[in-house]
């Protein structure tokens, strides 16, 4: 009895921090120095001189890039506005032209209330000739163009199938019948031309 007693003191002894002992009895090792921080770089005068002009330069580009952003979005509000004039204005080189056929009709109308009563239908109708023509050379030097549907295959982008005739003389899908004439401008459709399609007539049964 008296021994265990001993044994739990001396163990208790042992693991005491007043004796300098650790967890178990097990001595801890004194902790190594502390190091010291790092002292400042000091920058050189060249170094100096480097990042000055560095900061030059990226002061310099940023105010480069913002010029530049401010060229840009006066463009693109140049650009909108020359859009919109053309397309107000589209049309003004064709006026011009239409101008003089306009002219040409009054005096047409003009001079047919002047004349007499035979004379009058006669100079009408032959204003009305020169005008038909002078109108319809601006158009076609403004690039429109008839679209020629007469004795052709029917081609759907450029015809319009109103109606079918049965005939036997001619093949079926030719165009037998123009009912209005279909324009373009250059290659592109305006009107399409409206026409009479032939069909085959049905066969018969012999007798």
């Amino acid at each position: 009895m008296d021994t265990n007693k001993e044994f739990s003191e001396k163990r208790e002894k042992a693991n005491s921090p007043d004796q300098g002992g650790g967890v178990l009895g097990v001595e801890e090792e004194p902790a190594g120095p502390v190091a010291a921080p790092p002292e400042p770089h000091q920058l050189t005068a060249d170094e100096l001189e480097d990042l000055k002009a560095e900061a030059a330069r990226a002061k310099e580009n940023w105010e480069q890039l913002l010029r530049t952003a401010a060229d840009f979005e006066n463009y693109k509000k140049r650009a909108a506005r020359e859009k919109q004039e053309l397309s107000r204005y589209a049309n003004e080189s064709l006026l011009q032209r239409l101008i003089p056929v306009w002219d040409n009709f009054e005096n047409a109308l003009a001079a047919g209330a002047r004349a007499g009563q035979g004379q009058a239908v006669e100079s009408l109708r032959t204003g009305i000739n020169m005008i038909f023509q002078q109108f319809k050379a601006v158009l076609l030097e403004s690039g429109l163009e008839e679209i020629d549907a007469i004795n052709k295959t029917f081609d759907p982008n450029w015809h319009e199938a109103v109606a079918q005739q049965e005939r036997s003389d001619l093949p079926e899908g030719q165009v037998v019948q123009q009912l209005r004439k279909g324009y373009k401008l250059r290659d592109r459709l305006l009107r399409p031309a409206s026409v009479v399609v032939a069909k085959a007539k049905p066969q018969t049964a012999s007798s």
